[in-house]
């Protein structure tokens, strides 16, 4: 699907069916709300189609004048929307209609948001195999997510998923300021990362298991993953530690955050075990601890069992926990060099 031809999408479904997914970009312009989208659709179960039908009508003008009067007020006569709804079907075809009368050039999207759907599905199963992965790899805290920041600062191709999925990727992993997305929104948001990229030049990657999160990777990417080249990060534990205590901050103002998904881990470790790690009251040695007896453990089970390439890996030592040193490291992985880091 190109949708750079248009100057706008305009999804016109309900604000809970925008939220949930969307086309990258969309601009939410619902013809009826929530609440009047639930009322439809009990008018047209309980009276008639026709009652209900007649209310829509009513309903759809109403609101598309307003986004006439405020979201499209300064368009000229040349913008080309295109607009969709679930099915392409009444709403978009309603709106469409409407803007095309007063002379802009909307098209609608045949088949609606469940077309574009299926192309998502189609198109993560058939994309990631025409890239080139790097796959980074390191222990929890070594500084992977900061790596790849330093790669696309030098112009490098990067996919960050975890910034995609909202989530570290451990069970320490949420971040209080942005909840996840949706599957499908994560899966659409990452189609269109994917579809930016280059597929002639090599994309740094992140080494994720299946889920970030709640999220699933798709089956295609992880597939690619796994066969990939790696490159392993080799960060001091106290280099490591300095930068999960400002990564994970939130919990150093709130311990009952950090001792609520300790007891998430008591299936694997014991009531006894999570006790003492909640007794250790000074942070560096509870963050030590928790890599040297949960995190890295778990890193050596996963990674040498999923990424076939790991054990011929690339070494890149990281000399620091500051931005100096992730930038001196990607300068030297994108030169083809890793020497030792001073």
């Amino acid at each position: 699907m190109d949708f750079k031809k248009f100057d706008a999408i305009i999804d016109v479904r309900s604000p809970a069916e925008y939220a949930e997914d969307h086309i990258p970009g969309a601009i939410s312009a619902p013809v009826l709300d929530d609440a009047e989208r639930a009322q439809i659709g009990t008018l047209y179960k309980q009276v008639s189609p026709f009652d209900a039908k007649k209310l829509g009508a009513a309903l759809l003008a109403k609101n598309v004048a307003h986004h006439i009067e405020t979201l499209f007020k300064g368009k000229d006569p040349a913008w080309k929307p295109m607009v969709y709804c679930w099915r392409g079907g009444k709403r978009s075809g309603a709106a469409a209609h409407i803007l095309r009368e007063i002379g802009w050039r909307a098209e609608t999207l045949e088949g609606g948001y469940k077309a574009y759907r299926r192309w998502v599905v189609q198109q993560l199963e058939i994309l990631p195999g025409k890239f080139e992965f790097r796959v980074i790899h390191g222990p929890t805290g070594s500084g992977k997510s900061r790596l790849l920041g330093a790669l696309a600062r030098a112009g490098a191709q990067v996919l960050d998923l975890e910034d995609l999925a909202a989530h570290r990727g451990s069970v320490l992993g949420n971040l209080p300021e942005r909840p996840q997305p949706a599957q499908k929104m994560f899966e659409s948001r990452l189609l269109d990362k994917l579809s930016a990229l280059d597929p002639a030049k090599p994309v740094y990657v992140e080494g994720e298991s299946k889920k970030i999160g709640q999220l699933q990777v798709p089956e295609a990417v992880m597939a690619r993953m796994r066969a990939s080249p790696c490159v392993v990060l080799e960060t001091s534990l106290e280099a490591r530690v300095t930068l999960l205590l400002d990564e994970y901050r939130h919990f150093l103002q709130d311990r009952s955050l950090l001792d609520a998904q300790l007891d998430c881990l008591v299936a694997l470790h014991g009531r006894e075990r999570i006790a003492q790690w909640k007794a250790i009251q000074d942070w560096r040695e509870l963050v030590a601890r928790l890599l040297i007896e949960h995190y890295d453990p778990a890193y050596r089970r996963s990674s040498e069992r999923n990424f076939v390439q790991l054990a011929e890996a690339e070494k890149l030592p990281i000399a620091g926990a500051d931005d100096a040193a992730f930038a001196k490291a990607a300068r030297s992985l994108l030169a083809g060099s890793t020497v030792e880091a001073a």
